[in-house]
């Protein structure tokens, strides 16, 4: 049996302010044991 890794699983993900798409249409996995950063512009 194969455990699944993945700790944490985003599909499809949206986000706006009001007319302004922030994030749009983002899909990600983290895996169980990695480092993850998100940046941006800000």
């Amino acid at each position: 049996m194969q455990q699944d890794l993945n700790i944490l699983q985003v599909d499809n993900l949206s986000k706006y302010f009001g007319g302004l798409a922030a994030v749009s249409n983002c899909s990600l996995k983290i895996r169980k044991g990695s480092i993850t950063g998100v940046i941006g512009p800000n």
